[in-house]
């Protein structure tokens, strides 16, 4: 059983910079699990301290039923693969596959059969006598994966493996690792600042924030009921629009009441009671980029905004808008008559809303 568990750990360097400060998480057994979060959130840090690259200053990381803090990172059953591929330049795509499978001293043949098999799943089997240099990037990497799946390890890690790859390639290499992930049902974790990675491989996501888990839940859940503001234009892309509102109360139904005076209709299914202690008081009202809808001149609408930028993504448009000094952003049809510099009349989906606490950042309701 692959499993790992974080135990209140902490890692700490030299000089006393903390930058995982007490981490608690369970990734079962063939689990493929994403951490996703900013540059130096510590989702690296972590990776690293699964590997045993990095020591973990206080708690318990265990993995399947042994604490292994201070096990060395060969006896860890772990393969990883790096960003930068690392592979030997002066070595065959055979002889890198093969080299970890070299070092413990297997057998010639037994190497011969894992190295085309795994050669053979990633399309590689008529590069096995070039030399890295002669291969693409998305071939390099592949190479990479190779090497990890020949050792049978318990448990993948990978370290934003495809941030060097052009969006095509980063594109078939996802669909890629989901389908190596699928044949080996072992357990998978992999780090990136790319939500778009997270949100199409994961079974599950965990969102980091200065070393703070902010929440650890399935993509969907996350896009659906992000759990503050943080999470909330993490997730997404574009990310979710933010705007100051005012609750207000009439005749039992509420309203996000906006700074220009518009009021948009909160949906009835918004817990009353909460929304009762918020009447008065300034919130941020959420709503992602599809769920606002830019409609023809004179139709219903909720807000009124200038057209900046039109931006062309084949069926559909990402219309960037000025708000009162606020930039939004509405995703509609190709179709949509506005070009830029036209004022663009905007209707949100009301059932789509999210409010956050201003203060606290906390979410408030969905």
């Amino acid at each position: 059983m692959a499993s790992i568990t974080f135990k209140h750990v902490r890692k700490t360097y030299p000089g006393g910079v903390t930058v995982v400060p007490d981490l608690n998480l369970e990734i079962k057994h063939k689990e493929f699990v994403i951490l996703v979060g900013p540059s130096g959130c510590g989702k690296s840090t972590t990776l690293r301290m699964i590997a045993g690259l990095e020591d973990v200053s206080d708690g318990e990381l265990i993995i399947g039923d042994r604490v292994v803090n201070d096990v060395a990172p060969k006896d860890r059953d772990i393969a990883m693969v790096f960003q930068n591929y690392a592979l030997y330049p002066h070595m065959t795509v055979y002889k890198n596959i093969a080299f970890g499978l070299i070092q413990k001293k297997v057998p010639k043949e037994e190497i011969d059969k894992r190295v085309h098999e795994a050669a053979k799943a990633l399309d590689l089997e008529h590069l096995l006598n070039r030399k890295p240099k002669a291969l693409s990037g998305g071939q390099r990497q592949r190479v990479a994966l190779g090497r990890a799946m020949v050792r049978n390890p318990a448990v993948f890690l990978l370290d934003e493996p495809l941030s060097n790859l052009d969006a095509k390639l980063r594109t078939a290499m996802r669909a890629e690792i989901s389908r190596l992930h699928k044949r080996l049902q072992t357990t998978f974790v992999y780090v990136t600042h790319d939500q778009t990675e997270a949100m199409t491989m994961g079974d599950r996501i965990v969102v980091m924030k200065d070393g703070i888990i902010q929440q650890n839940d399935a993509p969907q859940v996350l896009y659906d009921t992000p759990c503050n503001l943080f999470v909330a234009g993490f997730i997404g892309s574009p990310q979710m629009n933010f705007l100051d509102a005012v609750i207000v109360e009439k005749a039992g139904a509420y309203a996000a009441k906006l700074s220009a005076g518009e009021e948009i209709a909160l949906p009835a299914r918004m817990n009353a009671e909460v929304l009762g202690k918020y009447v008065g008081r300034t919130v941020v009202l959420g709503v992602r980029p599809e769920d606002v809808d830019a409609v023809p001149a004179g139709e219903p609408h909720d807000i009124e905004a200038r057209i900046e930028i039109a931006e062309l993504m084949g069926a559909e448009i990402n219309l960037h808008l000025d708000y009162k000094g606020i930039r939004l952003v509405a995703r509609t049809s190709s179709t949509y008559p506005g070009r830029e510099g036209d004022t663009g009349a905007l209707r949100f989906t009301t059932d789509k809303l999210h409010l956050f606490d201003k203060e606290t950042e906390q979410a408030i309701a969905h």
